[in-house]
């Protein structure tokens, strides 16, 4: 199969990689959050445990997330 060839809605196989790659991590990044946010909650931690909390959990999509901007940064997409 051509790998340039239109694939699915007009988009390469790449193409298609990509945006879904960005938007379906991006869901589950907001998922993540929205589930911190909640144990936060839920455990009455407070301002400062929130807090904790969410750097403690959150560090691996910010590791992700530094990822893109870095490659951006670079220019190495």
């Amino acid at each position: 199969m051509d790998p340039n060839a239109p694939f699915m809605f007009g988009l390469t196989i790449a193409e298609f990689e990509d945006i879904s790659l960005t938007v379906c991590v991006g869901g589950l990044i907001a998922y993540m959050v929205f589930i911190i946010g909640q144990l936060a909650w839920e455990s009455k931690a407070g301002k400062y445990g929130a807090l904790w909390m969410f750097v403690g959990l959150g560090v691996g999509f910010i590791g992700f997330m530094a990822k893109g901007i870095i490659q951006r940064l670079l220019g190495i997409e």
